[in-house]
């Protein structure tokens, strides 16, 4: 797909009652036609369930298969199926109007894309994905994690910077992933799961509801809360669905290297903040609904699919391995016994292999998460507090990565051990964010949209689940961490 620019001289619309005091009216436009079919389009979801497919896959969901077996494998179901209602009204906006989320957010105040860059931050600011990834490289190179962690910040840094079109290069890095663990799940139903675990796996189905006494309530809802993503994660599918040209959003320029790519044309007015199109036109709404139907098949067949699979067949090898084994811990060194268990049962280069993918793994999830924390970033940058100043939203983009790389090697060079303040703020703020945006997104596609595009029905039941799931978890957790720390 390719982004639209050079349009005649653009009007304003009144179907959308957009409010104009923090940013300016959009553009009219037509919305551009989808594609035939959802194969063109498919992308945004896997570079979801990509970043996504990070520790809560790899340790969290394993770790409680390993101490309560497969019963509560119902709630990745609910979790991730709560995030994809979350992600399509995140995309419903952008869809319609070519703004983010958090851009439309800034229509009702100022600041609010400012609160979730912050959240952001604070949840991310710790690179706990390069440093888990980087320990488990030592577990089959040795070496020191903090400086193989080091490397691996800079070497996400010089990836997100040098790449032509940056969504591209990510793109085409989780797809690779996600076939990475897709071939080495395929040899580890074949050589490690065993039978009696499959056999346990519909206790997923039959004790839906059911919470196992053997772990805490708090670890219980996180999972289901952050099962496939979670925190400001969800709120960049509109920069990566706009990167993808999806409806309004292929008129906005893609955020590129400043160094190999080549900037896009922006909007004819420099006073346009976004794009809409006429609902009352008859074709604009049969793409409308044309898009609408792409967009959540491919979610669903990306994003939900590729999610519940994974922690499926996580969660079945963990059962098949260590099941009852006592004295794990709920980190990185889970891994480290999971893989020496499957050195013994296996053979040592599948304990060997199994590392590997996981580092991997976490590598390419610490790729996203600094991707979609100076994205985010950028456009809030660019669009509320910068849009009068010559600088681009990929310069600005362009610092903003090399300053979380640079942050993260602080932390680790300073010899930092998972600092606590960093992680009580990252446990509060992640549940008390999404608890925010999930009203937020219910607001704005309420209130922004043209009553043809506007959510309803069981969505918006949906949406009021996310405020309470978010609600309850944030309330647990600050209230646990109030508890455990003071």
């Amino acid at each position: 797909m390719t982004h639209a620019s050079g349009h005649a001289t653009p009007t304003h619309s009144s179907a959308f009652p957009l409010r104009t005091q923090n940013l300016p009216a959009p553009e009219l436009r037509e919305l551009p036609a989808p594609p035939r079919r959802v194969w063109p389009i498919i992308g945004p979801g896997v570079v979801a369930a990509g970043v996504g497919l990070s520790s809560g896959e790899f340790i969290l969901w394993p770790y409680i298969a390993s101490q309560a077996g497969l019963v509560f494998l119902w709630g990745a179901v609910v979790g991730v199926l709560t995030q994809w209602f979350i992600n399509m009204e995140v995309e419903r906006y952008t869809l319609a109007t070519g703004e983010t989320a958090v851009s439309g957010f800034n229509r009702y105040w100022k600041h609010w894309g400012a609160v979730m860059v912050v959240f952001t931050y604070a949840a991310n600011l710790w690179p706990g994905w390069a440093t888990s990834s980087a320990t488990m490289l030592s577990y089959v190179f040795g070496g020191d994690p903090a400086i193989i962690g080091i490397c691996l910040l800079a070497a996400i840094g010089a990836m997100l910077t040098l790449a032509p079109v940056v969504y591209n290069a990510l793109e085409k890095l989780l797809f690779f992933k996600l076939a990475v663990v897709a071939v080495f799940f395929v040899l580890a139903v074949l050589l490690a799961v065993e039978a009696s675990s499959w056999g346990d796996l519909p206790d997923g189905a039959t004790h839906f509801g059911r919470m196992p006494t053997e772990l805490s309530v708090a670890v219980l809802m996180g999972a289901i809360a952050y099962a496939g993503a979670g925190g400001g994660q969800n709120l960049c599918q509109s920069n990566w669905i706009r990167d993808k040209g999806f409806g309004m959003g292929r008129y906005v320029p893609r955020v590129v290297s400043p160094i190999t790519g080549k900037e896009e044309a922006a909007s004819t007015t420099e006073a346009a903040a976004g794009y809409v199109f006429d609902p009352a036109d008859r074709e604009n709404m049969s793409r409308w609904r044309r898009w609408w139907r792409l967009a959540n098949l491919e979610q669903g067949m990306t994003f939900v699919l590729v999610t519940i699979v994974t922690i499926v067949l996580t969660s079945l090898l963990a059962h098949s391995t260590v099941f009852g084994m006592e004295g794990l811990a709920n980190d990185v060194s889970f891994v480290e016994a999971e893989g020496e268990e499957l050195k013994s049962t296996v053979g040592g280069w599948f304990g060997t292999t199994f590392w590997l993918i996981g580092a991997f793994s976490l590598f390419t999830a610490a790729t996203g998460i600094v991707d979609y924390t100076s994205r985010m970033a950028a456009d809030i940058l660019k669009s509320t507090y910068l849009r009068r100043r010559p600088v681009t939203e990929s310069k600005l983009y362009f610092w903003l990565v090399w300053g979380v790389v640079a942050v993260g090697a602080a932390i680790l060079l300073a010899g930092f051990d998972q600092p606590l303040v960093l992680l009580v703020i990252s446990a509060c703020v992640s549940g008390l964010m999404m608890f925010v945006y999930s009203i937020l997104l219910l607001v704005l596609n309420r209130k922004s949209l043209p009553r043809p595009l506007k959510i309803r029905n069981y969505r918006v039941a949906a949406l009021i689940w996310a405020v309470l799931l978010y609600g309850t978890l944030a309330a647990l957790t600050i209230r646990q961490q109030y508890i455990d720390n003071f």
